[in-house]
């Protein structure tokens, strides 16, 4: 019906029921909204560009819409009203809605939904594989090193009094380990390649 030439009709039926919900009646109201509602998420959606944004600003167009209705003085013209109301609101809630900041991954962890493919799962069961592949081609002291501290949690110095050594040499052990496990990870990776 909304697509931009009314027939005589529709637009006869628009003023009754603007004309209904100026005295109060909601039905004739809420038939508005159903009509119009398409054109006013439209102009929302282009201004904002968010779709959620541009929903709840729907929400807040016909809330303004039916609290002004009183207003209106020509049924007639409630298109164009309505949208002048959706344009002047969204041009309003684009220019005071606050600027994107960088936030810190950690952040943005705690209150992002991660939405894990199947496609993810294989690659993270492959990546812990060669994981597995590469850790059991180390000596026992490069295990035994990463598994102490990546794995069991201890701090250098529980390490340290652990393998009756020096929390520099703890953290050479580390150091070296890590780096022959990465030489390991990337020789697995160049053979599945």
């Amino acid at each position: 019906m909304m697509n931009g030439n009314l027939q005589n009709d529709d637009r006869d039926r628009i003023v009754q029921l603007v004309i209904e919900a100026q005295t109060g009646d909601r039905d004739a109201f809420g038939q508005l909204v159903e009509i119009f509602q398409p054109v006013v998420f439209a102009i929302a959606l282009k201004r904002l560009r968010h779709y959620w944004e541009a929903q709840e600003l729907s929400q807040d167009v016909f809330i303004q819409a039916m609290q002004k209705m009183d207003q209106l003085r020509e049924p007639a013209a409630f298109p164009g009203w309505l949208r002048s109301i959706a344009a002047r609101m969204a041009i309003n809630r684009a220019v005071r809605r606050p600027n994107d900041y960088a936030t810190e991954p950690e952040a943005l962890a705690s209150v992002c939904v991660e939405n894990e493919t199947p496609l993810h799962a294989i690659l993270e069961v492959e990546r812990r594989d060669n994981l597995a592949v590469g850790i059991s081609r180390l000596g026992a002291m490069d295990r035994d090193t990463l598994q102490a501290f990546y794995v069991d949690g201890q701090s250098l110095r529980e390490m340290s009094d652990e393998f009756e050594a020096p929390i520099g040499t703890i953290k050479r052990r580390l150091h070296v380990a890590r780096k022959r496990l990465a030489k390991e990870m990337e020789e697995l990776e160049a053979v599945a390649v």
